[in-house]
């Protein structure tokens, strides 16, 4: 029989076994040795996160609620935004920034069947899959080398009087470059929405003014999943500075309701039963009246409970990540004859996801060969996602229809799909790791 005086006792013992857990099982306690295999990307975490989830669990709330509550505020005071809400992943993130964007609310800015907006094909599915779900049309344009971003260039050449929107991502954390394409957005009142998935933490100045990426644009996106910049296991978020556009993300996410009470939270207006909305009997319960057709995407709390440590953490990581991916690109800097090295965008900092190479074709080389290599030495590599978008099956039925337009050449997409990988710098690794990453790679250059 336990001796628990009371509930917070009874958690305070709890976690102290788990904290005694994470010491005995879960820390990592050797150090890196040569042979181990070398992951592109993992999670970094200690017995905080997991007395969270505990705590969390203890609760057994299950749905969105204090630890999202809280964890939306914190996130929102660190990246400088004004609204963040919390949703089931990164994806989900990038569907409710471009569902809000349909919503009749927005006037002549709604965005419609037919309209078009502006991305690349060179990255991943989900920042053109919202596009192509709601009968939008993509405009592919291309990117450039070796910033692996959206060029600039070719904006103008991709408008028409269809066009609404610019929906782009942050390349493995070097950031678009922000002012031009903020600029094109002014000029021809475009929605900005900036897929900062693979980004947070890195900032980026115009005209004097800092800010993180994902808080320059309309609207921002996250992502949680465990390789990327923090980690809730699952889970993303959604932010933005318009009070309107805020509105709209929490009646996208919480079922395209018109109510705003909170989970758990009934009359949070004081109006409940007294408004008339569409053809419904006036006095209809305001929580059942839907104005859009929207998702149950919410995050769940156990997972919110993980991001608030993480957050804490989470300049440590960034400042890991550079010194990562800085102490790669020394290591490689002696090799431009055959590689091509990435480089961080004017006026930015970044906080690194990947180090991108690409294996210049006049060299010889072949980059599965090297790819092949460096994977047989146990380190891990991927491609730049998708590469080119449209080549792959889920266009098959797309080609030759009106569902896209390319806006003209895609040649340094298509240099990329051919030639491009990279590795991971993620706060996990240390010196070790980097170096024999770096030495791997020249000997697979060599062969």
């Amino acid at each position: 029989m336990s001796n628990w005086k009371n509930e917070q006792e009874a958690r305070n013992e709890i976690k102290e076994l788990v904290t005694e857990y994470y010491h005995a099982f879960k820390e990592k306690k050797e150090p890196y040795q040569k042979g181990q295999r070398i992951s592109y990307a993992g999670r970094v975490f200690d017995e905080k996160e997991m007395c969270a989830l505990t705590d969390a669990t203890l609760d057994f709330w299950l749905t969105t609620g204090r630890f999202s509550e809280q964890f939306e505020k914190e996130f929102a005071q660190w990246l400088g935004v004004k609204h963040a809400h919390l949703v089931n992943s990164g994806s989900s993130a990038n569907l409710i920034a471009f569902s809000v964007l349909t919503a009749p609310e927005l006037g002549n800015r709604q965005i419609k069947r037919g309209d078009e907006v502006i991305t690349v094909a060179c990255g991943f599915p989900t920042t053109i899959t919202p596009i192509l779900q709601y009968g939008a049309v993509p405009v592919f344009v291309d990117v450039t080398v070796p910033q692996y971003n959206i060029d600039v260039t070719k904006l103008e050449a991709a408008l028409s009087e269809k066009t609404k929107a610019v929906m782009i991502a942050h390349t493995l954390g070097n950031p678009f470059d922000l002012a031009g394409v903020k600029a094109f957005c002014q000029k021809h009142n475009l929605w900005l929405v900036e897929d900062n998935c693979d980004a947070l933490g890195t900032t980026y100045t115009i005209d004097g003014e800092t800010r993180y990426t994902g808080a320059w644009g309309d609207i921002g996106t996250s992502s949680f999943y465990p390789p990327h910049h923090m980690t809730m296991g699952e889970g993303g978020c959604v932010y933005t500075n318009d009070s309107l556009l805020n509105r709209l993300i929490l009646s996208y996410r919480d079922w395209g309701r018109d109510c705003i009470c909170p989970s758990g939270h009934d009359n949070f207006c004081g109006h409940r039963f007294d408004g008339q909305f569409g053809q419904l009997p006036k006095g209809y319960d305001h929580k059942y009246v839907y104005s859009h057709f929207g998702y149950n995407l919410k995050v769940t709390d156990m997972q919110a409970a993980i991001g608030c440590e993480q957050l804490k953490k989470f300049p440590s990581f960034i400042e890991a990540r550079r010194h990562n991916w800085e102490r790669l690109h020394a290591a490689l800097e002696s090799y431009q004859d055959k590689l091509i090295l990435p480089e961080p965008a004017t006026n930015s900092k970044p906080s690194w996801f990947g180090f991108l190479i690409s294996v210049k074709p006049e060299s010889g080389l072949n980059r599965n060969d090297v790819t092949r290599y460096i994977e047989d030495h146990q380190v891990q590599t991927r491609l730049l996602f998708s590469g080119n978008i449209i080549k792959h099956p889920c266009f098959d039925q797309l080609r030759d229809t009106d569902a896209y337009r390319v806006a003209g050449s895609l040649e340094a997409t298509e240099f990329i799909l051919n030639n491009t990988f990279w590795v991971g710098v993620y706060p996990g690794m240390t010196d070790e790791m980097i170096d024999y990453m770096a030495k791997t790679i020249i000997e697979a250059i060599a062969q």
